[in-house]
């Protein structure tokens, strides 16, 4: 039993590694309990439904500066999956502000000022 333990933790460690590097999401910048929840959830609204374009707007941003566009349609895909999920995550957790998961490349970048 102990050595599934050890296989499951170091999967885990494997999984949240790349997360680490990650900075904390844009909503928890915010001040007070109710903006940090609607920033929350407008966070993860976003991420929830728009992270699907990255795996179109990846290989064009990694094509324009110069790379190639099979690294960035796989950028694309890691994207997709990572703020998809961690989209819907924040939308389930909106309530519970002290509980942030950073996403990849700090969420997605449509419709950002």
């Amino acid at each position: 039993m102990s050595k599934r333990m050890f296989i499951l933790v170091v999967i885990l460690a494997l999984c949240a590694t790349p997360t680490i590097a990650y900075g904390a999401s844009p909503w928890t910048e915010e001040e007070g309990y109710v903006n940090r929840a609607n920033a929350k959830f407008g966070f993860g609204l976003k991420n929830a439904a728009l992270g699907w374009t990255e795996i179109f707007t990846q290989p064009v941003d990694e094509t324009r500066e110069g790379g190639n566009a099979f690294v960035g349609f796989g950028r694309g895909i890691w994207n997709t999956v990572g703020q998809t999920a961690g989209g819907a995550f924040h939308l389930g957790t909106f309530l519970f502000t002290h509980i942030d998961v950073p996403l990849p490349e700090n969420g997605n970048q449509l419709f950002n000022q």
